[in-house]
């Protein structure tokens, strides 16, 4: 197939994600899908499903979460909003409106229509960052434990894919009760972000 077909194909995939309604009914703010890719992505951000700040505002990680995980890949905003450098897709492409204790979980419709087109897409990516427990579940299916034994067995997936905690304010009491995340993952994690976004294109 032509390189331009494949790219035309692409884009009308991204035109139809952007447009998408097939949960609109569930959503208390209606549909505004929220991701970031290019077929020359490097590396591949799974997330959960945007927040309200997200969908305010239309662009991924735009909230105290995103300041967090841009630390912990070493990562300026320039590179961080680079899709050629970082596709960004949640589970749930949405903001899913509040719960009981936070966000509510991402609609599942999202993951069934959509995932594996556009996973399909990233041929160019050589990390996958998988994070909390929904993307865990998804992309680490053979991973029945919790969050924390996931991240704890960060080694086992090294160096194609790191399972994360989300990077929440709300978390801060898992990152303080876990030191070894900062002091032995976080670094190696920077080392392998530098490590790919150096290399020519």
């Amino acid at each position: 197939m032509k390189s331009i077909d494949v790219e035309q194909q692409f884009n009308s995939l991204i035109r139809d994600v952007r447009s998408c309604e097939i949960c609109s009914e569930y959503l208390p703010l209606g549909p505004r899908p929220v991701v970031q890719l290019d077929r020359q992505s490097r590396i591949l951000i799974v997330g959960q499903a945007p927040g309200l700040k997200v969908h305010k505002s239309g662009i991924p990680f735009d909230d105290a979460s995103g300041n967090r995980l841009r630390d912990w890949l070493g990562m300026s905003k320039e590179e961080f909003y680079d899709p050629k450098s970082v596709a960004i897709l949640p589970m749930g492409f949405c903001y899913p409106g509040k719960g009981a204790s936070g966000d509510l979980p991402p609609r599942s419709e999202c993951a069934k229509a959509w995932r594996q087109k556009l996973l399909a897409q990233l041929t160019a990516v050589e990390l996958t960052l998988v994070i909390g427990q929904y993307a865990q579940a998804y992309h680490l299916p053979d991973a029945v434990n919790s969050v924390t034994d996931n991240v704890l067995a960060w080694q086992e997936y090294w160096p194609n894919v790191v399972p994360l905690p989300h990077p929440s304010p709300r978390n801060n009491p898992w990152l303080t009760r876990n030191p070894w995340f900062a002091n032995e993952l976080v670094p190696k994690l920077r080392s392998r972000v530098e490590e790919i976004l150096a290399k020519p294109r």
